[in-house]
């Protein structure tokens, strides 16, 4: 910066802190993003990546990876909740089109449709919807493999008969080799709430020890200005 008299006033230092508070509040937003995600079924914790570039002294790029470990998996009893026990998404279909999604709490609408619990229809390997002709009087009548085939008892004729089997895709959307699905189970979130928490004590003492220094530099820097007024 050039002040009065061409006299030259470093802000490199003012920058910095000013980029590792953003930086610092970047990361406590993905911290608090997983604390929000920590009750949430089949939510997958944010993983942030820090780097660092030679060539801009103190500027960072910040982003997210997903952490695929499977979560803690819990026992509902219900035929239709379904938890994936191995790394994978089940595929369903919503009007903004195909989306992935761990949460496998599902439903029947009255036609036999599987159903998410927003409503979005769950896909078979074949990518179509699959729906239940002669939809069982009772849940427990529904049958569901490991690997996502779909058993039923027809109560029309009460012979067992096959829905389809669930589509379970890697995040690349290709077909998982070997899924574990367990019925009567949900998966919740794989947040580990105390590393969430341990997390934010450095975050808030950097962004606070910048927002120090930030200020600090303003202060010299306004001082400046006014001597030289004073001496212009």
């Amino acid at each position: 910066m050039k002040l009065y008299g061409g006299i030259d006033m470093n802000e490199g230092g003012m920058i910095s802190s000013l980029r590792d508070m953003t930086l610092q509040t970047d990361l406590m937003n993905i911290i608090n993003d997983n604390i929000q995600g920590f009750n949430k079924v089949g939510y997958q914790k944010k993983v942030p990546v820090v780097s660092s570039f030679a060539e801009f002294i103190g500027s960072h790029a910040l982003s997210k990876n997903v952490d695929e470990q499977v979560g803690r998996i819990k026992i509902t009893k219900n035929p239709l909740d379904l938890a994936l026990a191995t790394e994978g998404y089940f595929q369903v279909m919503t009007p903004n089109g195909m989306q992935l999604t761990r949460d496998g709490r599902f439903k029947l609408d009255k036609d036999g449709n599987l159903l998410t619990l927003q409503n979005y229809k769950v896909l078979s390997k074949e990518g179509k919807s699959i729906k239940l002709n002669g939809v069982p009087k009772e849940l427990t009548d529904i049958k569901i493999e490991k690997d996502g085939l779909i058993r039923y008892l027809d109560k029309t004729n009460l012979k067992l008969r096959e829905a389809g089997t669930i589509s379970i895709v890697t995040s690349e959307s290709a077909i998982l080799e070997n899924p574990d699905v367990k019925q009567g189970y949900v998966e919740e979130s794989n947040v580990a709430m105390h590393e969430e928490l341990f997390n934010m004590v450095p975050i808030r003492r950097n962004f606070e020890a910048n927002r120090q220094l930030f200020l600090i530099q303003s202060d010299s820097l306004s001082r400046t200005i006014q001597e030289l007024g004073r001496t212009s």
